[in-house]
């Protein structure tokens, strides 16, 4: 069944929170906190390690709840429950949206079709570890016997943001091999990454549902050439493997059956690193840490499947987000992830969010005239406050943060972990509290500025008022990745159900393509 396709400007929710933005607008962060001691602990939300704290926003008690009263009315209770039951949400392609089976722990069935999935996903997902420890042992042998060095990812958009971005973020878990990713139709990219590579040891993992998407092939087609030039037809088997739904165009290519693994039509490209697109992580990892990163995953799909709503992270995210962006009219969110290990977090996300809540035509087929997808964009602390912060403190524009932090580093460097903790929460501190011309005032008098007060000051004051939620773990573990990544996917999938879009199709990628196709085909 499809999801129930309600306008939620007709909501009686959604003219409430357009009479609670006059009365709030001009409510400020600093005020809120000062009357309301408690108010870190009553806008906080715990789960495992996370710890989700989004009392730094300009919303009050009053603002959450007719937000929520918006989720009941839009109907998400029931779209989480088609969801997660494989009816067939994105309408539009006649496919369920199921990414979430694939980390799915408990065997339970989930069917599509009227057939189980679940003996497939585990079936694919023993023949991942089974392929990884082969490769990592070193039993898989390049056609000159030697043992695998080096992997090449060849593959684009969700078939690369999302595994490069995994593979970046855990590092620190690095197993021995070297991952390496070829994405763009570039061929500098593509020759680029060769030069480093033996073709007698080097693995390249081609990953295209259709095996027709030009960027992959023509780059799988460069490289094969390049691998001809020292090994033969027969030696593709050992240095070639595929995910892909197109058997026959993967084997005329030259790949062995038994080194392709299945994609499947009710995953979309972008939610599809928890699948065999994932081959790559789970080499660079190992299969346990892999598989540690689908169990946190599972834990936030739980979580968020579980959990009312006003303790539900994902939708209380979700709704936060829709506040700034249909009442406030902001236009765009940054990540800030304090940690150099997540630098690839907010490209990942932007596929994420925007191929998928970038639209204009909601489910009824008709044009919308609220706001839907947000504009994402990022860079870790504390570069990012020595680049672009200085937009957020004191440009023309009202835009919302999300700081991902962690309280232990991995290598254990106190002094270090200590002074970018530090920073994590001045920047929020700051853009919450701002500085008023009192306080600005008397710093230069303290600091003998005398001279300069008349002529300074409007230049040193900070509005504050700027919302940002605290995202906050433990440690950065393959586990807490999981939840990371599947609490944005959520949050995405939350915001698509209120908005009345659909968030599973992305018709938006395709002119360009049939375009270049012509123009390459003309010239």
């Amino acid at each position: 069944m499809a999801l129930k396709n309600i306008n939620p400007t007709k909501t009686d929710a959604w003219g409430k929170l357009l009479e609670q933005h006059k009365l709030e607008k001009n409510l400020h962060l600093k005020e809120l906190k000062e009357n309301q001691p408690n108010r870190k602990k009553d806008f906080s939300l715990r789960f495992q390690d996370l710890e989700v704290d989004f009392s730094n926003n300009r919303i009050t008690e009053n603002t959450l709840n007719l937000l929520l009263e918006l989720a009941c009315e839009t109907h998400l209770e029931d779209a989480i429950t088609k969801y997660f039951s494989g009816d067939k949400i994105n309408v539009t392609e006649n496919r369920a949206v199921l990414h979430t089976a694939l980390r799915d722990k408990t065997n339970q069935n989930i069917e599509v079709d009227n057939e189980n999935i679940v003996p497939e996903i585990s079936k694919t997902l023993q023949k991942i570890e089974i392929f990884t420890n082969k490769v990592l042992s070193g039993e898989w042998k390049g056609f000159t016997g030697k043992p695998i060095t080096d992997v090449v990812n060849i593959g684009i958009g969700g078939s690369d943001l999302g595994p490069q971005m995994v593979v970046e973020s855990l590092k620190f878990y690095k197993s021995h091999l070297n991952i390496h990713f070829v994405s763009n139709i570039d061929g500098d990219h593509v020759q680029e990454t060769l030069k480093k590579l033996n073709p007698e040891t080097t693995l390249f993992l081609i990953v295209s549902k259709t095996f027709t998407t030009q960027e992959t092939l023509t780059n799988a087609l460069t490289i094969k050439k390049w691998f001809l030039e020292s090994g033969s037809e027969k030696d593709i088997k050992y240095h070639f493997a595929a995910v892909s739904t197109n058997l026959k165009m993967v084997k005329e290519f030259g790949v062995a059956e038994e080194n392709i693994f299945p994609m499947w039509d009710w995953v979309g490209g972008r939610f599809s690193l928890w699948s065999a697109v994932g081959i790559s992580i789970s080499l660079a990892v190992g299969f346990d840490n892999f598989n540690q990163l689908l169990s946190g995953a599972h834990q936030m799909d739980t979580h968020f499947r579980n959990t009312p709503f006003n303790k539900n992270i994902p939708v209380v995210l979700a709704l936060i987000s829709i506040w700034y962006n249909n009442f406030f009219k902001t236009e765009t969110e940054v990540l800030l992830p304090y940690t150099e290990y997540l630098k690839s977090l907010a490209p990942y996300l932007q596929q994420a969010i925007m191929e998928s809540n970038g639209k204009s035509v909601d489910r009824n087929g008709n044009k919308v005239d609220y706001q839907t997808g947000n504009i994402i964009w990022g860079s870790t602390g504390t570069n990012a406050q020595h680049a672009f912060i200085q937009l957020l403190h004191q440009g023309t524009k009202l835009i919302p943060a999300d700081f991902i932090g962690f309280k232990e580093s991995l290598y254990g460097l106190t002094e270090h972990h200590q002074k970018l903790m530090a920073n994590f929460y001045a920047q929020i501190q700051a853009l919450s509290d701002g500085k008023t011309k009192e306080e600005v005032h008397l710093d230069m008098k303290v600091n003998g500025q005398f001279n300069q007060i008349e002529s300074l000051l409007p230049y040193k004051v900070f509005e504050g008022n700027k919302p940002s939620n605290t995202i906050l773990f433990d440690k950065l573990t393959p586990q807490n990745l999981g939840i990371l990544i599947a609490m944005y996917e959520h949050k995405i999938f939350v915001q698509g159900v209120i908005w009345n879009i659909y968030s599973y199709d992305q018709f938006g990628v395709e002119l360009g393509k049939e375009l270049a196709h012509k123009i390459y085909n003309n010239s």
